[in-house]
């Protein structure tokens, strides 16, 4: 697939660009709100036929700036014999309503407006809705008939007369088994639960400070095994898979491609809205098939005016969330969810800056791939690595994790624990498990074994998205902070029924269930018991020393050094591109970088029983503003089934 940054397709009516048209329309061409009689005379009487026919032209035409939406809703208008209204001069009345689902009438961009002696009226942005409104709504509401309006009168309408039925559905998507918005109410007992086995640990600390210091520590060398283990043989498992290049699919025809909704949550974000718009703006997919909604907060008052300072795109819109708890970005994208039209729910973050061509790979894995392959995770790199120590040593993690041990592990066959961002999901198969479970601060990691436990599964492939490194030691602890208690709590309501879990998962990704969350855990959490390790070879007393066999004192030792030499020799491997390379120096530090997740893991802790749904926000644009290249393909290659990446 070509690399450059301008497509084109042969259509019926002549080729365009996907690249976004800001200049001022053609000289002939129809002012606003023209009517079809008075469209350009570019358009023609064989195009305006084949636009009328493909309703998916329309958009295309719309999002490039061919002709704006009121223009587009005139020459349909037109074309059905009806009209076209305006819901803020003529709202809708709330009396014709006969009781649509609001989650329908977002999905199909339309609201009951009137009724007369001929039945109902319908108001709706949709072209496809318009032409196809008698076979889509339910019987008993007898004869429809459409009227067009603009699609944000049409959804502020839904969402202003739907407010507390949509702000309500927004906190509660997923079945309760699946989600812990129910801690709220047993916080009290909760803690008190918490409290006594704090207690007892402290009693028996003072009582047998050796015993229960040797049964942590051994419990912290095996869970180190476990870990070093999986992460070894996953990244075996991704290495060993090669395959010989494919060639490229042919590039699909502009009505076979998917229709991409990409949510982009915002809060308290003051500088980082121009550079977004342009690093969106570099994406090569067709501009009608392209929906990218900027979801704010009603209360963000700060991002609000950033935004409206940009110049966005007509492909690029804003969707305000109600204000309400609690306010968690997975709490704003389901209430996103439902404003959106596309085949498939993709997520990047404020910061990022996706590969060009990246959202044609996906739609080109999803066309070819089984029904059950619901999710498709991209790897998530770091565009400032240079900037200090921090930031070096967490690209080094960030490229061990997504170039070779999660690929490695959907290789193995286990449940995949999402990235928050650069995730692609069938958007009906997110709807049919619940969408996010608002109340997880790492709502990413749980839909990732949600899918696996309805059936589906997830695959990392090869295309990159750039992030910024959160370098600076308080904005880091935060936000690990935050993604460790979101893993406490994922792990909690998983486990709140494990024979169900067993059952849901098979055995073989119960167990790997079970290694990662178990061992991730515990391995901040009991670090310090492990650094106590370094004492023997240094020479220096155990305190476990005449306790324990000093052979076994010995043993843990070496398992601990050959961990860490593990953990090194991945960070190489995975940095080994020209890219990374200048990394190389910097992955044996990694010893003294691990260790600020502790005190992440103690903070983690803390907030899981005071406050388990506050969301410690991450801290974006506190880099110096640079525009990132184009990131490049993986250095490890992610390969597709059937080709390697590029």
């Amino acid at each position: 697939m070509s690399s450059s940054n301008q497509r084109t397709f042969d259509l019926p009516i002549g080729a365009f660009s996907t690249q976004p048209d800001r200049a001022p329309p053609p000289p002939g061409a129809a002012p606003r709100g023209t009517l079809l009689a008075e469209a350009p005379a570019s358009f023609g009487h064989r195009a305006r036929r084949s636009v009328l026919a493909t309703p998916h032209l329309l958009h295309e035409f719309r999002a490039t700036n061919r002709i704006s939406e009121a223009q587009m809703l005139d020459i349909l208008a037109a074309r059905l014999g009806t009209e076209r209204v305006s819901l803020s001069l003529l709202p809708a009345d709330p009396a014709a309503d006969p009781g649509l689902d609001p989650a329908f009438c977002l999905r199909h961009q339309l609201v009951p407006w009137r009724r007369d002696s001929r039945g109902l009226v319908v108001a709706t942005s949709s072209p496809e809705t318009a032409t196809g409104l008698g076979a889509l709504m339910p019987a008993h509401i007898g004869p429809c008939r459409p009227v067009l309006a603009l699609r944000d009168e049409v959804q502020g309408s839904v969402a202003a007369r739907h407010r507390a039925a949509l702000t309500a559905r927004m906190s509660a998507r997923p079945k309760a088994a699946h989600s812990c918005r129910g801690w709220q109410a047993a916080n009290y007992r909760r803690g008190t639960l918490f409290g006594i086995v704090a207690l007892l640990a402290v009693m028996a600390l003072l009582l047998f400070p050796r015993t229960v210091f040797a049964a942590l520590a051994g419990w912290a060398a095996f869970t180190l095994i476990v870990a070093s283990t999986l992460k070894l043989a996953a990244a075996t498992a991704h290495l060993l898979h090669r395959q010989p290049p494919a060639p490229l699919a042919p590039q699909p025809e502009l009505s076979e491609l998917p229709t991409f909704s990409i949510l982009v949550p915002l809060y308290r974000e003051r500088h980082i809205a121009e550079r977004l718009v342009r690093r969106l703006e570099r994406l090569e997919y067709p501009r009608g098939r392209l929906d990218i909604v900027l979801v704010l907060e009603e209360s963000d008052t700060t991002t609000a005016r950033a935004v409206a300072s940009a110049s966005l795109p007509p492909w690029m819109r804003v969707l305000t969330v109600p204000d309400g708890a609690p306010r968690t970005k997975p709490r704003a994208m389901n209430y996103a969810l439902d404003f959106c039209n596309g085949d498939i729910l993709g997520i990047y973050d404020a910061e990022d800056a996706p590969a060009p061509d990246q959202l044609f790979r996906i739609a080109r894995r999803f066309a070819s791939a089984p029904d059950d392959l619901a999710c498709l995770q991209g790897v998530l790199d770091y565009y400032n690595p240079r900037q200090n120590w921090l930031a070096r040593c967490f690209t080094v993690e960030y490229a061990t994790w997504f170039r070779l041990v999660l690929p490695g592990m959907a290789r193995l066959g286990f449940a995949v624990p999402l990235g928050g961002t650069t995730l692609f999901v069938r958007r009906q198969v997110l709807e049919a498990v619940g969408a996010w479970d608002a109340h997880n601060v790492t709502e990413d990691a749980d839909l990732g074994f949600r899918l696996a436990r309805h059936g589906y599964r997830t695959e990392v492939i090869g295309t990159t998205t750039g992030e910024e490194a959160n370098c600076h030691a308080i904005p880091w602890i935060r936000q690990r902070s935050r993604w460790l208690k979101g893993y406490l709590v994922t792990y909690a309501v998983h486990m709140g029924r494990p024979a169900r879990l067993l059952r849901d998962l098979g055995p073989w990704r119960f167990l790997g269930f079970q290694a990662h969350f178990i061992t991730a855990l515990s391995q901040f959490i009991l670090a310090p018991l492990l650094w106590t390790f370094w004492l023997i070879p240094l020479g220096l007393p155990h305190p476990l020393q005449g306790h324990v066999p000093a052979g076994l004192l010995s043993l843990c030792a070496g398992l601990f050094l050959l961990a860490e030499c593990v953990n090194m020799a991945l960070g190489a491997i995975a940095t080994r591109g020209p890219r990374h390379r200048h990394l190389w120096p910097w992955v044996p530090t990694l010893h003294l970088y691990y260790p600020i997740g502790c005190a992440a893991a103690y903070k983690a802790l803390y907030e899981l029983l005071v406050c388990p749904f506050y969301w410690d926000k991450t801290a974006h644009g506190i880099s110096p503003p640079q525009e990132p290249q184009a990131p490049p393909a993986p250095s490890v290659t992610v390969p597709e089934p059937g080709e390697r990446a590029a």
